[in-house]
């Protein structure tokens, strides 16, 4: 007999498959910025794609703007409703659960997070100004020979 589409263990699949979603949403952030700055030191064309830049201060602006409206993601929001119609509170669930939630969540007053992402978020605009985003040539890049 296959399980039912609300069955405990397809609703805690569910939601860690939506807390490693925010993990890599949390990552493409974070180390967005550090492949920008990196990239930007060691001449890496593709840091200044459009796209890619695009999506990165897209993705940082929702968090400051959710941080600030004093909104929770819906990530959380989703993957916690799932958590409670599998009946468990929390984070006390799977190995992935606890673990990927350890790395997200602390316990800390809203407004440090308003202040950490909006200063995170200054610094993805700098590197804006720093590391300008322009279509990628399709040309290797010249090297002095001399």
């Amino acid at each position: 007999m296959l399980n039912q589409p609300s069955s405990p263990t397809l609703l805690l699949l569910a939601a860690d498959a939506i807390l490693v979603a925010h993990l890599v949403f949390v990552g493409f952030v974070v180390l967005g910025l550090a492949a920008i700055v990196t990239g930007k030191l060691r001449h890496w064309a593709w840091v200044c794609n459009p796209w890619f830049r695009w999506l990165h201060l897209a993705a940082i602006g929702i968090v400051v703007a959710q941080a600030w409206m004093g909104m929770i993601c819906p990530l959380t929001q989703w993957e916690m409703a799932l958590r409670q119609q599998a009946g468990e509170p929390g984070y006390a669930g799977t190995f992935i659960s606890h673990w990927l939630g350890t790395l997200l969540y602390y316990d800390f007053p809203e407004w440090v997070f308003a202040v950490g992402y909006s200063l995170f978020g200054i610094l993805v605009v700098t590197s804006w100004l720093w590391a300008r985003p322009r279509p990628c040539s399709r040309q290797a890049p010249r090297h002095n020979q001399t």
